[in-house]
């Protein structure tokens, strides 16, 4: 296996591993670690996965999480299929993570392109802990000790012309939870900003002009390239990415058929920063305060 980084924060390229095979324990450790170190894998020039390879994969990573809802596409409960000829404002072109509404939003998921428009149809993806490690000192510490709140409805409401009621039905069944603004990864320890624009619909404890202001500023913040890889898609190509760690966006450029499957990890809920950890970062910010002046 060959493993070669692709921008100096987010992405990397691996080589001969076939995913349309069995893997044994080492590889898939090794993948696991590599996910771990550079948040998004590009397995290219894949054969088409079946729907059992494609979820054989998936389970070497843990459990699948079926979709909320399957396209008329969608061959089977574990996987789905977005088949979409005009995606603009479909959901999935603004900077998110993937279903963070739930109390234990996905670990990760892998992608698969089947069919591709002629030209365009990119997916960008952008590291999350670098988004954090970016922001002041002051307004980490600030942010250390916030939590937000996520919620199907908005997501529902905004894309309720292209999905009729299949989304807004789920409401109920999902209501609204708190996430940490800062969470911390289950695996690598490290903090990384956690609100995102499909999900993240206010700041618990705030105002709505000052909630709305803050998660303005963060939004834009994620937008910085320097946080970000371009996936320009060939046919076969998967992508593999940590959701807990990422952000993503798919570019709506497109007017011709792009066909992709994917497949979901199960996660665990999200933890936030220990108080005690949170003391010594605020203790931290106003010492460089006092520094400045």
């Amino acid at each position: 296996m060959d493993i070669r980084k692709v921008t100096a924060n987010i992405g990397a390229d691996v080589h001969g591993v076939d995913l349309s095979q069995p893997l044994d324990k080492g590889v898939v450790a090794e993948l696991r670690a590599a996910l771990l170190e550079h948040l998004v894998l590009f397995f290219r020039g894949q054969r088409k996965l079946s729907v059992e390879e494609h979820v054989r994969f998936g389970r070497y990573f843990g459990d699948i999480d079926p979709p909320l809802f399957r396209t008329a596409s969608s061959p089977a409960p574990e996987v789905i299929v977005l088949d979409q000829k005009n995606p603009k404002g479909e959901g999935a072109d603004s900077w998110h993570a993937d279903n963070t509404y739930m109390p234990a939003p996905p670990m990760g998921s892998i992608l698969q392109a089947q069919i591709l428009p002629s030209i365009g149809g990119d997916t960008c993806f952008a590291n999350m802990y670098a988004a954090y490690d970016a922001l002041s000192p002051g307004l980490r510490a600030m942010l250390d000790g916030l939590h937000a709140i996520h919620s199907l409805e908005q997501m529902a409401e905004r894309t309720k012309h292209v999905m009729g009621a299949s989304l807004r039905d789920k409401v109920d069944q999902w209501p609204p939870v708190l996430h940490p603004v800062v969470a911390v990864h289950p695996e690598t320890g490290r903090r990384l900003l956690n609100v995102n624009a499909n999900w993240t619909v206010a700041i618990d404890g705030m105002s709505r002009a000052e909630s709305d202001a803050l998660l303005r500023l963060l939004y834009d913040h994620v937008r910085s390239p320097e946080f970000q890889v371009r996936l320009r898609w060939n046919t076969g190509d998967v992508a593999f990415w940590d959701n807990r760690s990422v952000q993503h966006y798919a570019v709506a450029d497109y007017r011709e058929r792009r066909m992709m499957q994917r497949v979901t990890i199960a996660g665990t809920r999200i933890q936030g920063i220990p108080d005690a950890e949170r003391a010594n970062t605020k203790q931290g910010a106003d010492r460089e305060k006092a520094h400045a002046r």
